[in-house]
């Protein structure tokens, strides 16, 4: 919430910073305050990976009279595929739907490698022009709105000096996901001082590391750590997941057969479409049964993995979770690569707690001990809104866990800013497409109007605040309290469903008389 503001969400009259020595601007270019160059855009995207190469090219194809940045803190783009480098890293759902709907994916397998995903990051950059765009070593620290100026002024960290600079802009366009890249998550682990091999978080994987031959544990049972297991299982002597619980687990082809043979007998973009859709309903399915039907959903997941390691694997205590599908997200493996790594021998699975680290390994609360040279902390992610970008309207700080989400991608009572979070029970890109086309719509308005700012107001004190994401997840719950809550119902309530977003998104009133559009009356 806006501090000092009661209570949340409640309408603020917009007011000039008290005490701000700095000169109100009337913004044209380039400008000069004092010895600062201040450059002016209409748009600042702020990250270059999947969210952000695509709301680019939105904003080119659809607006493009307005101009526009992309600011990446790193030095490559590509955010999470760029940053994520452990062995086998691929996506964890098909590219059919986390590609965009603008740029078909061609390549046969459906379930990419990390690498086949930033060549089509890279291409699509390229392919529109975008790389010019791009001011990499850009770390936005800070972003000040003024309501005299209908402006936003960030302050940036700039290269590896981190120089201070600052940008202004109308609006900004937040695609920053909401992954911490500074560090990842690692529970305490007692004694982990004496253990006499090496710990990595895979977030942070470097060349170096050794397991060819190697005793490894992963430490874990999410996305990551079943992603992890096939690929060191090829090269080390053995491979352990040690896990305190079991995740839900299911083999895919990671070819598509009706995609590829669409492709070979209709056009490309045709066949991309009929795939795209095929894919999107059929997990709209799958979600759908695990909500209304739960019991039938786990056991069918459940007789899946059975059918993968054979009956006289103990599926119930290493496979069976205590919570439904989709309470958290269900592990995706490519064409049971997981399954066979165990079936041969190569791995294992270990449900237990850890008592305590030795000097050769992991002793467990059931008292036996796994021999480990290397340990990898597949413990999860810490979650981060805006990059840890702190955020002023008018002088007051924005507390955004305190605030609530319009559509789930704006603030209220924060105009002019856009944030873009893809779904958690489908791919991360259909959502953001969607953003992106509702920015490009709402740009489109308030230049047809004259309107200088739109900031989503919450009139109904009818509205129950809830929590932004309704996952039971570690890396979720630990973060909950610094994310914006969702509300319980339109248009501030996060439907997670594709084809009611894209009635909301793509087609509905943009003037739906939540938005405050402060400019002359629309025609």
């Amino acid at each position: 919430m806006v501090d000092g503001a009661s209570p949340p969400c409640r309408s603020n009259p917009g007011r000039s910073i008290a005490g701000d020595a700095r000169p109100r601007l009337r913004y044209n270019g380039r400008m000069q305050r004092g010895d600062q160059v201040t450059e002016h855009v209409d748009v600042i995207i702020i990250g270059a990976g999947l969210s952000g190469i695509g709301a680019a090219r939105h904003l080119r194809e659809k607006c493009p009279a307005k101009t526009f940045l992309i600011l990446e803190g790193r030095a490559a783009i590509g955010g999470t595929w760029d940053l994520f480098r452990y062995p086998g890293v691929r996506s964890d759902s098909d590219m059919y739907t986390l590609g965009y709907r603008f740029k078909p994916w061609k390549e046969q397998k459906a379930i990419a490698d990390g690498s086949a995903i930033l060549a089509y990051l890279h291409e699509t950059a390229t392919e529109n022009g975008l790389d010019a765009k791009i001011r990499f070593g850009h770390r936005v620290i800070s972003a000040s709105w003024s309501s005299p100026d209908a402006a936003w002024t960030l302050e940036i960290d700039r290269g590896p000096g981190e120089e201070r600079v600052r940008l202004s802009c109308n609006f900004i366009l937040s695609c920053t996901g909401y992954y911490d890249y500074s560090k990842g998550y690692t529970p305490e682990l007692p004694g982990v001082e004496r253990f006499g091999g090496r710990v990595v978080h895979p977030q942070f994987w470097k060349e170096d590391i050794e397991y060819e031959g190697k005793r490894v544990v992963i430490i874990g049972s999410g996305a990551t750590a079943v992603t992890l297991l096939p690929e060191l299982a090829k090269k080390a002597a053995h491979v352990v997941m040690l896990q305190r619980s079991p995740t839900y687990v299911v083999s895919r082809p990671a070819e598509d057969a009706i995609a590829n043979w669409l492709r070979d007998h209709v056009p490309a973009e045709l066949a991309y479409g009929l795939t795209r859709w095929k894919n999107v309903l059929l997990g709209m399915a799958f979600f759908q049964l695990s909500r209304r039907r739960p019991a039938l959903a786990k056991r069918r997941l459940i007789d899946l993995v059975r059918k993968e390691l054979g009956p006289d694997y103990d599926v119930e205590k290493h496979f069976t979770p205590a919570y439904n599908p989709w309470d958290q997200r269900v592990c995706l493996v490519p064409d049971g690569d997981f399954f066979a790594a165990i079936r041969g021998g190569k791995a294992s699975v270990v449900t237990d707690h850890i008592e305590a680290f030795t000097a050769t390994g992991i002793k467990l609360r059931s008292g036996e001990e796994i021999p480990a040279d290397l340990v990898v902390t597949a413990t999860g992610l810490e979650l981060q809104f805006l990059s840890g970008m702190e955020l002023t309207v008018d002088g007051r700080r924005v507390d955004p866990g305190k605030t609530m989400t319009y559509k789930a991608m704006m603030l209220c009572d924060v105009p002019n800013l856009i944030c873009t979070f893809g779904y958690t029970n489908a791919s991360w890109t259909l959502k953001a497409d969607l953003t992106s086309e509702y920015v490009c719509r709402l740009l489109r308005y308030m230049t047809a109007t004259g309107a200088r700012k739109a900031t989503p107001r919450r009139p109904d004190e009818s509205v129950e605040a809830m929590p932004f994401l309704d996952f039971s997840s570690g890396y979720v719950q630990r973060a909950a309290a610094r994310f914006p809550r969702q509300g319980s119902k339109r248009p501030w309530k996060l439907d997670q469903n594709y084809v009611l977003d894209i009635l909301n998104l793509r087609f509905g009133d943009v003037a739906d008389g939540t938005i405050e559009f402060d400019g002359p009356a629309s025609p």
